[in-house]
């Protein structure tokens, strides 16, 4: 149980900023008390007392404006940030390391018995606002949009966004590779190349270490052609690229997301 416990405040630290300590995050933290109150709950639940789980699950609602079913299945390192009018409904599922914030809804779309409601695989993001209606999936890594209606299931690494919610963004995983590679090599760390939102400037940094791939791959094809006819001209280093020159481009960035 402790273990448990640990694990859950330091899943807060990973992904909330404004943290301060564990004391802080026990006593603080409602989307916490509202996990810890639904464990109390599904335990119940599932021992067949089903009146006392209800109970307990509308007394975490009362406390925390939080109301998730007490027959929720929900995975470990689950992360609710700010919670208030988050809904989670009876047949809902929710794998590990899963970031839900504030007036989240996964609910249901028919009063047919049965599985009604979405299973959000490993990793995902749901954004403030966002509804996520159905008995479908929401792949592992995927994102939700602050107020997006999704009714369809999303394939993994996807980013959904708008009403009703489409598919902007599907995660290249050798792409990513490549370009983190190409970031790497010329000493930049290009924020903007990460999978998160659709930023048109992203879009166009990727676009640059994409074109900067396939070059750098031409000029080793040329040089290694120009080594086989005798030439040394390759063998001269490449001007080095200082860090310190992006200095201010860093700075932006962080202002940015700070």
């Amino acid at each position: 149980m402790f273990e448990r416990l640990r694990e859950d405040i330091q899943s807060v630290f990973h992904r909330d900023p404004a943290a301060r300590n564990a004391f802080e995050v026990l006593t603080c933290y409602p989307g916490m008390h509202a996990i810890w109150i639904h464990r109390l709950a599904g335990m119940l639940w599932r021992n067949d007392l089903k009146w006392l789980a209800r109970l307990v699950s509308n007394f975490g609602r009362w406390l925390t404006g939080i109301e998730i079913h007490p027959g929720a299945k929900v995975g470990r390192r689950f992360f609710i940030d700010h919670g208030m009018g988050i809904v989670i409904g009876e047949t809902a599922e929710i794998g590990d390391d899963v970031t839900i914030y504030q007036g989240v809804t996964l609910g249901g779309t028919s009063w047919n018995k049965g599985k009604r409601h979405p299973t959000l695989g490993d990793g995902v993001v749901v954004g403030a606002g966002a509804k996520v209606l159905g008995p479908f999936t929401v792949g592992a890594g995927a994102k939700v949009g602050s107020n997006a209606v999704v009714t369809k299931e999303v394939p993994p690494g996807a980013t959904v966004v708008g009403i009703p919610g489409r598919i902007i963004v599907k995660s290249d995983e050798e792409q990513d590779a490549k370009r983190k590679a190409m970031a790497e090599k010329i000493g930049f760390d290009a924020y903007g190349v990460s999978e998160d939102m659709p930023d048109p400037v992203a879009r166009a940094i990727g676009q640059l270490l994409d074109h900067l791939q396939a070059v750098d791959g031409r000029l080793e094809g040329m040089c290694g052609a120009l080594k086989d006819l005798g030439s040394n001209y390759c063998a001269k280093d490449l001007p080095e690229l200082r860090e310190e020159d992006f200095a201010c481009v860093k700075g932006k960035d962080e202002s940015k997301t700070g």
